[in-house]
């Protein structure tokens, strides 16, 4: 599991300085904007003019915040250079390694993009920008990477917002990331599904979406067998990152893209070999009365694998030939992470029934992949919400005391800030594009099934769940 992030906290006010700074430097045009301006906190208000909010209010990180040359989702609104970020690979969530890194305002997530993608897709839909303007951010993204470095038609983790460099990690992992390409193309393709009409800019972007898609070679990382799939290759180091794409975790969607691909699929043999074979796959354990019945981490691991695979994959029916059914896993997941935290056995302040979500994202320790097995009193407002479509009911309760009672701490011009401690009386000034994409894209999820109906409604993505075993309501035998 990686989820590689900058670790020095310099706050929103520098971020926006920075981005103001790189628009002026900027001599491309950017798309016009549709000025989405933010609001405080409202009182007596429907739950539906609540999501309302949440939903537009995070979606301007994506808007207005977007890199200004490329349109790509900035990694986040805060930067590190010269410093530390938190590398996670190969780690067990406990203590992770400190690598050194060199980031900055230009710095964007190939992966977040992706999200931004199907964020655009909803602010669309829901009437907050028009059809041609999102058109017009969209085609500035797609012509952007059509250009940019990728290797094997496979991107890196980071890119340079302005000149489409790779922004490398360290001397190995410095090339292709397979994990954060399945999360853009994943974006691209159900953008491509919304945006499918035939006038000229539509039928651009089709094509633009299109030619990436046939390039992207997802079996270039088997090393030509069916033995394992590799997350990383770099042009420089080949496969000496040696990462395999292990499960269960938040990588089930870069199983699903690569058999998806019409001209490079994986085999349904490498995902038997390489995910289910894998020693992290199964659990079958209860925890809180709720069975769990993937993944090796004690009560489930961070909610974040839960989230973004389902972005696109609607779980509900999911089932496949080793007799998983993917909602029971998403639920109750959910739940037990949820009734952790009312059990709160550290007695943290603020845990309860109101107050949980434990994921991956910022604390007073830096980046932490939070969960159960590592827990240190951190809430990221992105566990609860992008849970709705799982347990609406306890994820609006996290919602409203977000809102109305830790607003004025944690509410800002793109949402919610990306973690809190009430025992350690702190409070992120930071977001990231990773844990606001789900929260837009989750909720309307929950409200329309709007962003399901698109990925699993499409032909590639459906033939792709059938060759590795999966069965689902969308998918006619």
């Amino acid at each position: 599991m990686k989820r590689k992030v900058t670790l020095t906290i310099v706050g929103l006010l520098l971020g926006l300085c920075a981005f103001s700074q790189t628009r002026k430097r900027s001599q491309a045009k950017p798309a016009e904007l549709a000025s989405i301006a933010p609001v405080g906190i409202i009182k007596n208000i429907s739950d539906s003019a609540l999501l309302d909010i949440v939903q537009r209010q995070t979606f301007r990180y994506f808007w207005h915040f977007a890199h200004p040359v490329s349109g790509l989702a900035r990694e986040r609104d805060n930067t590190v250079k010269g410093e530390y970020y938190w590398d996670y690979i190969n780690e067990a969530y406990d203590e992770p390694n400190l690598s050194k890194g060199t980031f900055g305002p230009e710095a964007c997530a190939i992966g977040g993009t992706g999200m931004g993608i199907l964020a655009t897709v909803v602010a669309t839909n829901r009437g907050w920008i028009g059809r041609d303007t999102a058109l017009k951010r969209l085609i500035q993204i797609v012509d952007f990477l059509i250009k940019a470095d990728c290797y094997h038609g496979i991107y890196p983790h980071f890119m340079n917002g302005a000149t489409g460099k790779t922004i490398a990690f360290d001397r190995l992992d410095d090339g292709a990331d397979i994990v954060e390409t399945s999360y853009l193309m994943m974006g691209l393709l159900g953008a491509k599904e919304y945006f499918n009409g035939n006038t000229k800019a539509e039928k651009y972007f089709q094509k633009r979406v299109q030619q990436m898609w046939d390039a992207a070679n997802w079996n270039w990382h088997s090393k030509e067998d069916n033995k394992h799939l590799y997350w990383h290759w770099s042009p420089s180091n080949d496969f000496d990152m040696n990462f395999p794409v292990g499960g269960y975790d938040e990588a089930l969607i870069t199983y699903i893209v690569s058999a998806s691909s019409p001209r490079h699929p994986i085999s349904k043999e490498l995902y038997e070999n390489s995910w289910v074979k894998s020693d992290s796959w199964k659990n079958g354990k209860t925890y809180y009365g709720h069975e769990l019945p993937l993944g090796n981490f004690d009560k489930g691991g961070p909610l974040f694998f839960e989230q973004y695979t389902y972005m696109g994959i609607d779980p509900n029916g999911l089932t496949d030939d080793h007799g998983i059914d993917y909602a029971v896993q998403t639920k109750n997941h959910t739940l037990i992470n949820r009734a952790y935290c009312i059990e709160n056995p550290k007695k943290y302040k603020g845990y309860g029934e109101n107050c949980w979500g434990l994921t991956a994202g910022d604390s007073y320790k830096g980046y932490v992949a939070h969960c159960p097995e590592v827990d240190y009193g951190v809430i990221q407002p992105t566990a609860a919400l992008s849970s709705f479509p799982y347990t609406p009911k306890y994820s609006m309760q996290a919602l409203k005391h977000f809102y109305y009672d830790l607003g004025d701490k944690i509410w800002g011009p793109y949402g919610f800030a990306d973690g809190f401690s009430e025992s350690h009386n702190w409070y992120a000034k930071t977001h990231l594009a990773i844990d606001q994409g789900p929260i837009v894209v989750m909720i309307e999820n929950y409200r329309s099934g709007l962003i399901w109906k698109l990925l699993m409604n499409n032909p590639d993505i459906r033939n792709g769940l059938k060759r590795l075993g999966f069965k689902s309501k969308w998918i006619k035998e």
